[in-house]
């Protein structure tokens, strides 16, 4: 067959699509990937894994809607023109504005597929702005346009189908969970842990609020301030331009008081992960988290959030603990339980990687997808 999958940008399909492209190349189909930024390296990368790498555009982040007629429109003539037997989308506009052109198209086999709902849907402890709200409203609007043309919607987690197709009687076909994107498990291999009162807590992600930062922050100043052996590491990348990005200045004076470290965006998360002790992710809604299920891989203990995504990586007490969101009390205390309680960060690594293997292995994902994808 013709598979045609629709990304966003080329390292999203490089770095988390290249093993499912090559399982589709071994089966005998031909793959067109399509992303809206290649570089002349990446479009090399794309044709090494065994895909035909195609440029399209799309407006990522706001709504413009002639921006978006226009764009869905020249997509569409795209599509007809390679005459696909399958279209997968996957991320929020793909879905939306990839659907509609496949349909205008004729592709009569269209999947999309949601890795999370992103912040619209994210419950903040300060409430929904109006901004926010208008925002989900149109993004809504969109869904009930585009999922109803799908033969398949794929979620990785149940809240995503309940808080989105439930909640709004969005029409589909079907519906399914998929879990985790998976891992190709050999690069995260199990690394025992180091039973010490010198506690690691590590936190990887994006610095913004949504992702539990803050929180992070405040509870490492209270446990840095009872158990000064106990050490925090930050790992992820600042977004200046967003208005939930973390305050810069705040992160510099505990890094100068030597409460964290922050070497900033690291490329060998495998090894800052095999140095730590606990991973923390206080985030406040996830699709499900890939820095957990590396972490899980390797054998850590985990604190995570008691939130869709989150507590899909979590069986509370067996390899981690979860925690109410926006909750810092909540956070401090179970760092604490690790402080005192050494001997459960092997146990609890070990359970975690147990779970990584059954649950997060790419080769099992994708055998599920692939199915997802076939059965129309």
């Amino acid at each position: 067959m013709k598979i045609i999958i629709i990304g966003t940008v080329a390292s999203s399909l490089l770095g988390f699509r290249a093993p499912f492209i090559k399982m589709l190349v071994k089966k005998g189909h031909t793959v067109y990937a399509f992303s809206m930024d290649y570089t002349s390296e990446q479009k090399l990368n794309i044709i090494d894994v065994g895909a035909i790498p195609v440029d399209y555009s799309i407006n990522r982040f706001g709504i413009n809607p002639l921006s978006d007629i226009f764009n869905t429109i020249k997509l569409s003539r795209a599509l007809r023109q390679i005459n696909p037997d399958i279209v997968l989308s996957y991320f929020a506009k793909p879905v939306i504005f990839g659907t509609i052109a496949a349909w205008l198209a004729g592709v009569k086999n269209r999947v999309g597929m949601l890795e999370g709902l992103g912040y619209t849907f994210t419950d903040l402890p300060e409430g929904e702005s109006f901004k926010k709200k208008a925002i989900k409203n149109i993004q809504v609007l969109l869904y009930r346009l585009s999922i109803p043309l799908l033969q398949r919607l794929i979620v990785l987690n149940p809240d995503d189908k309940k808080d989105l197709v439930d909640t709004y009687s969005i029409k589909t076909k079907k519906v399914s969970v998929l879990g985790g994107i998976g891992l190709e498990l050999d690069q995260y291999p199990f690394i025992p842990v180091k039973e010490s009162n010198d506690v690691n807590f590590t936190f990887i992600g994006r610095l913004l609020k949504e992702k539990g930062i803050n929180q992070f922050l405040s509870a490492a100043e209270v446990v840095k301030g009872k158990y000064p052996n106990a050490t925090f590491t930050i790992l992820g990348g600042t977004e200046p331009d967003s208005s939930s990005s973390v305050t810069l200045t705040r992160l510099e004076q505990l890094c100068e008081m030597g409460v964290v470290q922050y070497p900033g965006q690291v490329p060998d998360i495998p090894d800052w992960l095999a140095k730590c002790s606990v991973f923390v992710l206080p985030s406040y809604r996830e699709g499900v988290p890939r820095s957990t299920q590396e972490a899980m891989a390797i054998g850590r203990a985990i604190i995570t959030t008691d939130v869709p995504g989150c507590r899909e990586t979590i069986e509370h007490k067996r390899n981690g603990l979860l925690i109410p969101a926006h909750d810092v009390d909540a956070l401090v205390e179970a760092m604490t339980y690790f402080v005192e309680r050494p001997d459960k960060l092997s146990v609890m690594g070990l359970e975690s990687h147990k779970i990584a293997v059954d649950k997060f292995d790419v080769n099992k994902v994708n055998e599920k997808l692939y199915r997802y994808l076939m059965d129309h």
